[in-house]
């Protein structure tokens, strides 16, 4: 069986249930992304810093810009991504092999 394709969202915390972002708006989330082994790749956390990004407008892989818009601000869940919508049949060498599921800890901190 082929998974399904695109990003499944698995709230652990739940947000505010209001305030979701819009495309084109800055975006500060907290995240550690690893491959289905369990093998972490980047995060944030350990740099001491949350990421921010503009939403919906290819900044990011598919899975987050997709996977976050349905997340509210407070809100913590795990996204998972199929290739597609990670970083597909290059990877990102040397951390992400080709055809790689990801799978991300995130936590939407706020919304501007």
């Amino acid at each position: 069986r082929r998974p399904k394709m695109g990003v499944e969202i698995a709230t652990t915390t739940h947000g505010d249930g209001v305030t979701f972002p819009k495309t084109g708006q800055t975006v500060t989330a907290h995240y550690v992304g690893c491959l289905t082994d369990g093998s972490e790749f980047d995060s944030s956390r350990k740099r001491g810093r949350p990421f921010q990004f503009t939403i919906g407008v290819g900044q990011v892989i598919r899975g987050w810009d997709e996977g976050m818009m349905q997340m509210s601000v407070g809100e913590k869940a795990t996204l998972t991504c199929t290739p597609d919508y990670g970083y597909g049949p290059n990877g990102m060498p040397p951390v992400i092999p080709p055809n790689s599921t990801l799978v991300f800890d995130v936590e939407l901190i706020s919304v501007q």
